[in-house]
């Protein structure tokens, strides 16, 4: 999963970007910037309506007065943008990906590019990274100590969602949700992107260079934050693309595939991209709240009313990951574990 092509992120010449951006695949020109995201107050009293109104109309929400503290938010930034300008011949001491660890421009297994590198790291103290002690033994401290900060502040702050949710759904127990993403085997974890300025962009005759092409996230939710650069896009009910204004303050809330299972296709999980900018690099830090391997993905009874029946199989997080992960990422993941009715599955 996620190997590495042995390239460089360094554009050296007009000529070799071209080459590059021709592997990638492009659309057509967004201009529109969509002002209606939903905005949760986090200690709103009306938190659990708006955020599961979100989260039925759009998949996505942008959560403000979170409580991570800023400073969290800030130490990390700074120390991964000083990894990510580090030689490449230093960063590639952290690849390749196993899948966690370093790599760059391959997204997965199946030919999926971007303008992108990363980092992957686990967020579960129970699981085992060889690339993440060797990341965390190369580099300094203060790189580990504001990784950690991060992800247990925002760890806190995740659970105290999905449990609203929860209050709002009047799923029961409150922590039907929070608990997978607590436990000892959760399988979550945590990935920064950095997409360098792509300088010679204007070359491609006003097509869009894509730095993450488009998909939905597999887990239950994942949690965004990024700097003050734009190129994050997510496409509405009426398949348009939109642009969504970016606030490096506040932390935009995706539901996954997983979610959208566990309540019946109430929520929907939202398919969402990242562009290229030619200016400005962007730097994006992600939490994936996962639950346990051997977790079934069912739609939670509570939420089932009386005679409804699953929209779809049975299966666990692994086999769902294991499919997801073979997949590209553009393709409906969950399309292979719908149930379908005769007249469906004869494309009828």
């Amino acid at each position: 999963m996620f190997p590495r092509q042995k390239d460089t992120m360094v554009v050296h010449s007009q000529s070799a970007a071209l080459d590059h951006c021709s592997l990638i695949r492009t659309c057509k020109p967004t201009t529109s910037v969509f002002n209606g995201i939903p905005v949760v107050h986090l200690r709103d009293p009306e938190a659990k309506t708006l955020i599961v109104k979100a989260c039925e109309e759009n998949g996505f929400f942008k959560l403000v007065n979170h409580g991570v503290p800023m400073e969290f938010i800030v130490k990390l930034e700074t120390e991964a943008l000083k990894f990510f300008n580090l030689p490449q011949s230093d960063k590639d001491k952290a690849g390749p990906p196993d899948p966690f660890g370093y790599g760059f421009k391959m997204i997965g297994s199946n030919g999926d590019v971007g303008w992108v590198e990363y980092l992957l790291l686990n967020t579960n103290p129970q699981t085992t990274s060889h690339k993440t002690h060797t990341l965390f033994r190369e580099y300094p401290e203060l790189f580990r100590s504001a990784v950690n900060d991060y992800i247990q502040a925002v760890k806190r702050m995740t659970f105290e969602v999905v449990e609203l949710m929860a209050d709002g759904l009047k799923i029961e127990p409150r922590d039907a949700l929070s608990k997978l993403l607590r436990d000892d085997d959760s399988d979550s974890c945590f990935r920064l992107n950095h997409y360098p300025p792509c300088p010679d962009l204007q070359a491609l005759s006003d097509r869009n260079l894509i730095g993450f092409g488009e998909h939905t996230d597999p887990q239950i939710i994942s949690v965004l934050r990024s700097n003050n650069t734009t190129g994050l896009q997510i496409c509405l009910n009426d398949k348009t693309w939109v642009s969504v204004p970016p606030d490096q303050t506040s932390f935009f809330i995706n539901v996954g595939d997983a979610l959208q299972v566990m309540t019946n296709g109430r929520l929907r999980s939202v398919r969402h991209r990242v562009l290229a900018d030619s200016m400005n690099s962007r730097l994006s830090m992600i939490y994936f709240g996962g639950p346990p391997l051997s977790e079934k993905i069912v739609p939670l009874p509570s939420l089932m009313t009386k005679g409804e029946e699953s929209l779809y199989k049975e299966f666990t997080w692994w086999e769902y990951k294991t499919s997801a992960y073979r997949s590209r990422l553009a393709d409906y993941r969950l399309g292979l574990f719908e149930k379908r009715t005769p007249s469906a599955a004869a494309g009828l």
